[in-house]
């Protein structure tokens, strides 16, 4: 079904779309949430309504804070809606798609919901649905590469070359070494300029697919992208083309990142931090991304410095040199935690670091910030027990660990640890009970992790 405009609709879904807009423009998130719920029940195609709804719902999913268990329950209470959903994909995908919105109500950000909603979309002829959900999420997930290559090729399903170009360059971009995102590069970008220059031309007697390709270098620059191992003198073309690349579009951060990469695998570290710098002045200076890239670099340089002197036995000077790179670690960080202080993900590592510089007080500061950051939450929490611990707070380090425990489904790796510190902290207060059930669900599990299988026979023969 073709998307349908506002000034297309009767009055009355008009009437319900301005009261939703009035509304998110006041923050009465839940009403304007419901009133663009209604203009959807009206009218299914009207996306206009439909990227408001979306933008409501994560806006009201970010001012939740610290609601992350409440999101979790959330889903796990929803997750036989899921299921039913699932089974109306094939036969029924209309009310497959309706499902997946009212499971995205209150879990905008899920990718199990997104992705139901994606297939449905699909499945109902409505692929411009799907782009636009995916698009929105992806601002959330932008190194979550399934996401990445899933709307890239709907982009090029819907004719829409250049934003799938787009989506594979940042794919390429995090999977430099992957042929088979490079080949979606490469496809997208001759697909792209055939839009612009010939496209009428395919199939004519004597046209080449390269013939279709403005500039041939171009081509023969993806040719050697497309190569698992890049020669030196093919790494010096792609530096050039990059280079032109940017004078083209001094505004496409994507090409400036791609030359800087290239400088660093060619150990030409110094352009490669002359770039990014040029990048972030382009950009308003205000790209956290970037600044950690130079960060990364420039301790990349330290470490093969390091390398050098330790095989050249100079011991002495890789010892400074050591104490060089913790102290620009110190430094580098602080300095980018105070130019982006909402920077969630900057406060979780400065946390760390001043956790194991034992400055516990200001570590905690840091951690409780971070835990707003979903990607980081049970992290914050893990580390905001320990600090508790180490201040001899043993109640609240108990309340943090088991407040990570409630928003660990699966016993894996984090909720190992987690548990595990929890057990010794009720092992410290004499809560041998309490320890003795930790340490059994991880034994139960993993019986060769850490210590546990020790404390558990100890505890058995004990009693």
């Amino acid at each position: 079904m073709a998307e349908v405009t506002l000034e297309q609709v009767p009055q009355k879904i008009r009437d319900l779309f301005n009261r939703g807009f009035v509304a998110m423009e006041r923050g009465n998130l839940d009403y304007a949430i419901d009133m663009f719920t209604a203009c959807l029940a009206l009218e299914p195609s009207l996306h206009r309504a439909r990227k408001f709804l979306r933008a409501a719902e994560i806006k009201r999913f970010k001012s939740q804070g610290d609601g992350k268990l409440a999101q979790i329950l959330s889903f796990l209470t929803g997750l036989p809606n899921l299921f039913k959903a699932q089974a109306l994909l094939k036969s029924k995908p209309m009310e497959a798609l309706q499902a997946a919105e009212k499971l995205l109500l209150n879990a905008p950000l899920n990718l199990s919901y997104i992705n139901l909603l994606d297939k449905a979309a699909i499945a109902a002829g409505e692929p411009e649905i799907a782009i636009q959900t995916l698009a929105i999420t992806k601002e959330h997930y932008p190194q979550n590469t399934e996401l990445l290559e899933r709307l890239g090729r709907l982009y090029m399903e819907t004719d829409q070359p250049r934003l799938a170009r787009e989506c594979f360059e940042t794919l390429c971009e995090i999977k430099p070494q992957d042929s088979g995102a490079l080949k979606l590069l490469k496809d997208a970008m001759a697909i792209d300029s055939m839009s612009k220059d010939g496209w009428e031309k395919v199939g004519t007697e004597g046209t080449k697919f390269t013939d279709l390709i403005r500039d041939r270098k171009e081509a023969d620059m993806l040719s050697r992208e497309s190569k698992a191992v890049v020669a030196k003198d093919d790494i010096t073309l792609m530096i050039e083309e990059n280079k032109a690349r940017i004078k083209r579009e001094p505004g496409n951060m994507n090409y400036r990142r791609a030359l800087a990469n290239l400088y660093k695998d060619s150990k030409l570290y110094t352009e490669a931090i002359t770039t990014l710098q040029e990048a972030q002045a382009a950009s308003g200076g205000r790209d956290p991304q970037i600044d950690q890239t130079i960060s990364a670099i420039r301790i990349q340089v330290m470490d093969e410095e390091i390398k050098k002197l330790t095989a050249a036995g100079m011991m002495s000077a890789v010892e400074a040199k050591q104490k060089d790179r913790a102290l620009f670690l110190a430094t580098d960080l602080l300095d980018r935690v105070t130019r982006y202080p909402n920077d969630l993900q900057l406060k979780y590592e400065y946390g760390i670091m001043l956790f194991e510089q034992n400055r516990i007080h200001e570590a905690i500061q840091q951690f409780q910030a971070s835990q707003r950051n979903a990607q980081r939450r049970i992290q914050s929490l893990f580390y905001i027990g320990r600090c508790f611990k180490a201040k001899q707070q043993y109640d609240m380090a108990i309340d943090q660990l088991q407040q990570a425990v409630a928003e660990l489904p699966v016993m894996d790796d984090t909720k190992k640890a987690v548990v595990y510190e929890l057990g010794t902290i009720f092992e410290l207060t004499g809560r041998a009970e309490e320890a003795m059930d930790c340490f059994k669900q991880i034994y139960q599990i993993e019986i060769g992790y850490l210590d546990v299988a020790t404390k558990v026979e100890q505890g058995y023969k004990s009693t």
